[in-house]
């Protein structure tokens, strides 16, 4: 059986500031559960931080736990993450790190993308994608055994051109 579950209706609610700091979806036997914390970086340490608000230029870390509460294995399971408008995904951020990206949540290819562009001299040269123009990642989790779990996460800048106020809420 082929699953791909995708977060982008939960994520948008918190990008939206109507969930929580753990905002969770199941289907079928799958569980997912989304947690988002500010990255704040201090004399070389990180600390990990509430995502309740973000201000332009801050460091949003997203993990997604695939929890399959089932008595039987799933199999060819994807973890798909969107990148909402107003954040930017950091390059080298997703764990694992072999994942796809997207420019527009339907098509995937690995990372880095990179696209043909036709130069004034008429050449077409193939160029890297900013990492800001993906709108979603996916991770290919294969099968997942009965009362397992597997995390997929990814860091993601506000983009410095947006504020986005309350990026999760905690009512």
């Amino acid at each position: 059986m082929h699953r791909t579950l995708r977060f982008i209706t939960a994520l948008a609610l918190a990008v939206a500031g109507l969930g929580s700091c753990a905002l969770a979806y199941a289907e079928g036997d799958v569980h997912v559960a989304l947690t988002a914390h500010r990255i704040l970086v201090s004399q070389g340490k990180e600390a990990r931080l509430p995502a309740e608000q973000a201000e332009p230029g801050d460091v949003i870390e997203y993990r997604a736990t695939y929890t399959n509460r089932g008595t039987t294995a799933v199999r060819d399971l994807e973890a798909t993450l969107p990148v909402p408008t107003g954040l930017e995904y950091l390059p080298r951020s997703g764990q694992p790190v072999r994942l796809l990206a997207s420019l527009d949540g339907k098509s995937f290819a690995p990372v880095p993308l990179t696209r043909r562009v036709k130069l004034a001299s008429g050449k077409t040269v193939v160029r890297e994608v900013p990492a800001a123009e993906y709108r979603a990642l996916r991770w290919s989790i294969g099968s997942l055994a009965a009362n397992s779990a597997r995390t997929v996460g990814a860091r993601m800048r506000v983009s410095p051109l947006e504020s986005v106020a309350t990026v999760v809420s905690t009512r």
